[in-house]
Order: C-alpha cells, then structure tokens, then sequence
C-alpha cells in the first residue's frame, strides 16, 4: 500500500482502539471507588498509621477518579489494543504466520496483566517501604497528594505491563524470523545498557531504588526471551519457503 493508505490504516485502529478504552473506561467510572482503595492498599499495609494521603485542590478528587478510571479502561481494553496492533501489521505477514493473531493477543493481555500484577505484589511493597522509611530518616510525617501517589502507581503498572510484552513479542518475532537466539546473546553487552536506561526512562522518579526494581525484572526477561528465541524459531522448513518467495519473480 501506498504511505496514505498506511497512514490511513493506522488512524482507523488507532480510533478502534482507542473506542475500547473509552468502553473500558465508562465501566471502571462505575467501580472507581474499589479501584482507588485497591491501589492504594499496599501503600496502608507497608505503613499502617505512617502515612497520610491528602488532597489539596477542589477538583482533585474528581480528576482522580478519572485518571484511575481511565488506567483501568486501558488495563481493560488490551485485547482490543493487542488485536488492532496484530491486524495493522498483519498485511506484511505471510498466510502461515497472520495464524498466529489470537495465540497472540491471549499472551500479550496475559503478560500485559501478569507484569502489572508483579508490580502490585512485588514491587509496591518493597518501594513504598524503603520510601515512607526515608522520611522518618528526617523525622517528618508523610503527608501524599492522592493525585501524586496514583500517577506514580499508574505509571509503574503500565511500565511493567509494557516491559513483560518482551518474551512475547520475542516468540513472535522468532517464529516469523527476525531475531534468533544468537543474535540476542551477541547483543546481550548493548542489552544491559538499554535495559538500565528503559529503565531510568519508564519509572516516575529519578530514585535509584524504583529504577534497580525495573532493570532486575528486565534482564530476568531478557534472559528468558533468550530462551524463548531458541526453542520457538522459525521451523528450517519455514524459513526456506520465505526465500524462495522473496527470491521468486
């Protein structure tokens, strides 16, 4: 396709995608309340009497509701956002690899989800300990803007949602043959590199400790991506059919 008709494309599963998020986000709207005491739960269970959350503007309340809101359309609507990602890409596949559409968009939501669950679980705890202890290290009183805390919260789940899609886009890209297993280990001194500074751009402050929390999950995944690449590369079969259609007339 000529540049328009891509661009043309692209905006078409931009505005679908962007309708189930906004479906999502109606939804979440209804339970939004849960959704606030869900995220902030962790912050309550490390610190229990430490910490205070507050807020300061009129408005505030009202544009966190729909901030969280709007994070749970996106959590909500990631099928939606994986398969129209899948179908814009698609008509650049071979028939044999546009088969692999739904295997995708189910391990794409299931890491996406399974990342951002491992932040909650793991990573909230751990980093909202070692940052409530660092005021009492000055001997003041944590007070938290609510719009502060949920951005700082909504940025670390979507960031490990993000960074856990690698084994899965990784298995993809084997099996149509773009990357092998080599080609990632002989990358892996420029991978740590990258990892650290995905790292220092993903998280929401420039603490070391929040950054350290990313970069271990990162080349643990990268690690298993390596993996990944050499168990589920492209069949030999496969590959030789690509060449003889590209060399074909």
């Amino acid at each position: 396709m000529p540049l328009t008709a891509h661009l043309e494309e692209l905006r078409w599963r931009l505005m679908k995608a962007l309708a189930g998020v906004m479906a999502g986000f109606g939804g979440s709207y209804l339970v939004v309340e849960t959704l606030i005491h869900w995220l902030t739960e962790p912050l309550f269970r490390v610190a229990p009497g430490k910490v205070q959350l507050i807020g300061t503007g009129v408005a505030e309340a009202f544009f966190t509701k729909l901030k969280v809101s709007f994070l749970a359309g996106v959590f909500v609507a990631s099928p939606v956002i994986f398969y129209q990602t899948w179908q814009f890409v698609a008509p650049g596949l071979y028939d044999h690899e546009k088969r692999y559409v739904r295997p995708f968009v189910a391990c794409a939501t299931m890491f996406f989800f399974g990342g951002a669950y491992f932040c909650y679980a793991l990573v909230f705890p751990t980093a909202f300990r070692f940052f409530v202890e660092q005021y009492a290290t000055i001997a003041l009183e944590p007070l938290i803007r609510i719009s502060e805390y949920l951005s700082f919260a909504a940025r670390l789940l979507l960031a490990f949602g993000v960074v856990f899609e690698l084994p899965v886009f990784t298995f993809f890209f084997a099996r149509v043959g773009l990357v092998t297993h080599r080609q990632m280990l002989s990358w892996f001194r420029y991978a740590i590199v990258a990892i650290f500074v995905v790292a220092a751009v993903l998280t929401p402050g420039p603490d070391v400790a929040s950054q350290l929390l990313m970069a271990g999950p990162l080349f643990v995944l990268y690690a298993l991506s390596i993996g990944v690449a050499y168990f589920f590369a492209k069949p030999p079969v496969h590959a030789a059919e690509d060449e003889t259609e590209t060399s074909s007339p």
